[in-house]
């Protein structure tokens, strides 16, 4: 049984733009996230943004740091969403 979250939506896509847009390669993000203390290869960096690998929460928060993102929201801008009166 596998306590982890899985992904039901890919956010890769944005991380991959946003990855794009500081200049940076997989390599160089899988290092800068190894530098923080977390476990990144870049294959498995490879992997989240092609949204075959669930991202972590400490990863995201991390990422947010070195795209120097404003908000959490640039990483999930244009993603299917439903809201519902009955939840």
């Amino acid at each position: 049984m596998s306590n982890g979250l899985k992904q039901d939506i890919s956010i890769g896509g944005n991380l991959q733009r946003l990855r794009k847009q500081v200049g940076l390669t997989q390599e160089q993000v899988s290092a800068k996230l190894e530098l923080m203390g977390l476990y990144m290869t870049p294959e498995i960096y490879a992997k989240i943004e092609q949204g075959r690998y669930s991202i972590k929460v400490s990863v995201l928060m991390a990422l947010k740091e070195i795209y120097c993102a404003e908000s959490y929201d640039v990483f999930f801008e244009g993603l299917p969403y439903c809201l519902s009166n009955s939840v």
